[in-house]
């Protein structure tokens, strides 16, 4: 808990700045810049003071903290202010700059999507070496097992939908720092490898693993796991932020973006959120925030990289982003996310993680651009 102590002490001078002026008042869903950064910065600053309530099984260098790490970057380059920037650069020297314990596994990758966009950012070797000598190792010894989630080291490759967030944008950002081809080609090699394993054609959407193949929900229609496909449309949105416009592959990457993303929009429920369950929302009725949270990141993206058509979408997102405020407390706690799992659960309104707070300020960002904001000047 040392490194929270610390977070608490970055964000304590100026956290107080987010709060609303009535204490016990919800944040606005105001769709304005200085309105949508308020809230931003109220949500992250609740969340680095708080520890994930599975601190004790996963660390912060893993995959739930690796996916908040996201978010708290995304609101680094808007907030005006070095202490994000700074909490994950400490972040990264308490963990030396290395990646989660497990060589091939994706979630334990994640953390290094963050290590190198601050290597971008300032050009520090410490924050490259560690993550690049672990994806040479897997480049000169790579994983060849199948993809069929029930043999064994199944997760040394991309066998699971979850992994094409946790994986392909940390190579992507390998190559965009070094400039070696060879990274690039992996992560394009092993996504087409994951899509053509696990991508419903018809339906337009990931199976969660190939043990849900042949699973069906109450309603006889298949398990399509929220989570799971925000997993992966966020996924896209932070591959396609960095592949290059003249890529060979591009245009698949595009078009299962915009094909997801329709079927996304058309499974929106009322209230602007989405169920646990995609194609059985009335199984499991509760609102949930992780999955809706990376939804209303990648089609927000999506607009703001001329991907998806404005006047379709903006509604959507605009109506996600009301729901999303809707379900912060005055403190800055997100709520109703689904805790750890690997399929539609039902679960308490008031549950919280890590990994839903990073969707928040994922989403956050581009509903700040979509809304017109100016971009700080890089510190």
């Amino acid at each position: 808990m040392k490194m929270f102590a610390f977070l608490i002490l970055v964000v304590s001078a100026t956290s107080m700045q987010a709060q609303p002026a009535n204490s016990n008042a919800k944040p606005s869903a105001e769709v304005s810049p200085s309105v949508i950064l308020t809230t931003m910065k109220l949500v992250a600053d609740w969340q680095l003071a708080h520890p994930s309530p599975t601190a004790a099984q996963y660390k912060e260098n893993t995959w739930t903290y690796g996916a908040l790490y996201t978010g708290v970057m995304a609101l680094d380059e808007i907030a005006g202010t070095p202490k994000y920037h700074d909490a994950m650069v400490s972040v990264g020297k308490k963990f030396g700059w290395q990646l989660g314990s497990r060589l091939y596994h994706a979630d334990d990758h994640c953390v290094g999507q963050t290590y190198l966009e601050l290597f971008l950012q300032d050009r520090d070797p410490a924050m490259l070496g560690p993550v690049k000598e672990r994806f040479d190792y897997i480049l000169a010894h790579p994983a060849t097992n199948v993809l069929d989630f029930k043999t064994l080291h199944a997760g040394d490759r991309w066998s699971w939908c979850d992994a094409l967030f946790m994986g392909p944008p940390a190579w992507i950002r390998l190559w965009k720092a070094t400039d070696d081809q060879r990274y690039l080609d992996f992560m394009d090699n092993e996504w087409r490898a994951t899509s053509d394993f696990l991508y419903d054609t018809n339906e337009h959407l990931y199976f969660r693993d190939s043990t849900y193949f042949k699973k069906r929900e109450a309603n006889g229609r298949k398990i399509f796991w929220s989570r799971g496909n925000g997993w992966v449309l966020a996924g896209l949105a932070r591959v396609l932020t960095y592949l290059p416009p003249e890529h060979p592959r591009r245009k698949f990457y595009e078009t299962q973006f915009q094909e997801m993303a329709a079927k996304i929009a058309s499974l929106q429920q009322a209230d602007g959120l989405w169920r646990s369950s995609l194609l059985d929302p009335d199984s499991y009725p509760l609102k949930e925030t992780s999955g809706s949270g990376f939804y209303t990141f990648a089609l927000a993206w999506g607009i703001n990289n001329h991907l998806l058509d404005r006047p379709t979408y903006e509604p959507v997102v605009r109506k996600a982003w009301s729901a999303l405020v809707e379900c912060v407390t005055p403190e800055g706690k997100l709520e109703h996310v689904q805790p750890i799992g690997a399929d539609p659960k039902k679960f308490l309104p008031t549950d919280t993680e890590v990994y839903g707070t990073g969707a928040f300020l994922l989403a956050g960002r581009e509903l700040f651009q979509l809304a017109g904001g100016s971009f700080p000047p890089h510190k």
